[in-house]
């Protein structure tokens, strides 16, 4: 049932095309079936395999690193043609790019550099933070614990939300030791004492897995612990703009997956309403009008998730250098990124919706799947909701109160 990729909507950057030359063919493998996956809720294990042999998470480290060494905004490109092809699937790897980000990219130290060869070799990794019974989501100390056991540790508790961790190969898992001092575990999903469950019922983003880990004595070396600072991890000032824009980025290309389908729709119908203007549907002007607003609102959703990554960029490269100005260019980066979630959400979920004003009742059949578009951009969204991020983009136009510095700003 769906539709492929038309040549003019796979964007990759010509670096990537360089570190992975089959970009097109897997940009066009991952969209081929993603409606009937999605409707019969059959996990794409075989979609991330195509991206582990492909190195696409590689995609920024350092070319001598082996990796493509794009830049945000190159990678967002990318993240935005994933989106597009299947919302699942690039919804899976946002949290490895995260942790890429933080930990691996620029490593310090030999672990890290172990953690950097498995990412250059196609390892995946997923992510276990966040506590249905702590009081709020974000900056708070874990329940999930590290107890000392000799020199190393052992890690007990349980995690929700553990979006793509049942495709990774590593885990990242958010935790305290004995003195509560907040710290990020990075081990291989396969060891002893961790149990995935796929119990994620959301309405949307059905293939994600984004559901319950169990980690239950589970052996931890020191080495692979990184305790919480300012300079590092989640110690970083905004250091989760980048996880968030990631999500924005997904909708920006659910929004370019409704014009797709949107288009091929009215390209195909055969019948037209009782009081059309046009008895040909390719001619009646409500209908282009409506492809039009789709249009317009898929190329606001990606123009303004793109500007944001250029403010990433600009803020990792001052932090790399050490620059005196990077928490500022942090917190511009946030800004941005906030502004543009609330604009490309509301976007994508409008055309969700703006899709069955050009197919009508029929666009509705399960078999279509057309639904999917605006429960996927509606699952997404809520992550985080958009009336947070207004209130405190609100309050700093007003007042210049800067946004929070730890959570998903």
């Amino acid at each position: 049932m769906n539709k492929p990729l038309s040549a003019t909507s796979l964007e990759p950057s010509d670096r990537l095309r360089s570190h992975a030359p089959d970009i097109d063919a897997l940009l066009g493998s991952i969209a081929e079936g993603a409606a009937d996956r999605e409707r019969e809720r059959v996990l794409p294990f075989a979609q991330v395999d195509l991206i582990r042999k492909a190195r696409l998470g590689a995609s920024r480290l350092p070319t001598e690193a082996g990796g493509a060494g794009l830049s945000i905004r190159a990678l967002f490109e990318i993240v935005i043609s994933l989106g597009e092809a299947d919302a699942n699937v690039a919804h899976i790897l946002r949290n490895h790019f995260s942790v890429v980000e933080r930990l691996v990219r620029r490593p310090k130290g030999d672990q890290h550099r172990q953690w950097q060869k498995a990412v250059a070799d196609g390892a995946i990794i997923g992510l276990a933070a966040t506590e249905l019974d702590t009081p709020k989501v974000g900056n708070v100390t874990p329940n999930t614990t590290l107890t000392a056991d000799g020199d190393d540790y052992l890690l007990n508790g349980t995690k929700y939300y553990s979006t793509g961790t049942l495709y990774s190969d590593y885990v990242l898992v958010r935790t305290a030791d004995a003195s509560a001092t907040n710290a990020a575990v990075l081990i291989p999903v396969n060891r002893e004492g961790i149990e995935l469950i796929d119990d994620w019922d959301g309405l949307g983003q059905r293939l994600t897995a984004t559901g319950t880990t169990h980690f239950r004595n589970v052996c931890v070396k020191r080495k692979e612990v990184v305790f919480d600072a300012p300079d590092t991890g989640y110690g970083i000032p905004y250091s989760n703009t980048f996880a968030q824009l990631f999500l924005t980025a997904i909708n920006a290309g659910i929004a370019r997956a409704v014009l797709r389908d949107a288009s091929a729709l009215v390209r195909t119908r055969k019948r037209t309403f009782y009081y059309a203007p046009s008895e040909v549907p390719v001619d009646d002007p409500l209908l282009q009008q409506t492809v039009g607003q789709i249009a317009s609102g898929a190329f606001a959703a990606e123009t303004v998730v793109l500007a944001a990554a250029e403010a990433l960029d600009a803020a990792t490269d001052a932090f790399d250098a050490g620059d005196e100005n990077a928490v500022d260019a942090a917190h511009k980066a946030a800004l941005l990124s906030a502004k543009a979630k609330i604009v490309a959400d509301e976007f994508a979920i409008r055309s969700g919706s703006l899709l069955f004003d050009v197919g009508g009742a029929s666009a509705t059949k399960k078999a279509t799947n057309f639904d999917r578009h605006w429960r996927n951009a509606r699952t997404l969204a809520s992550h985080n909701p958009n009336t947070f991020k207004a209130r405190s983009i609100g309050q700093y136009e007003i007042s210049g109160t800067p946004l929070p510095a730890k959570g998903f700003f």
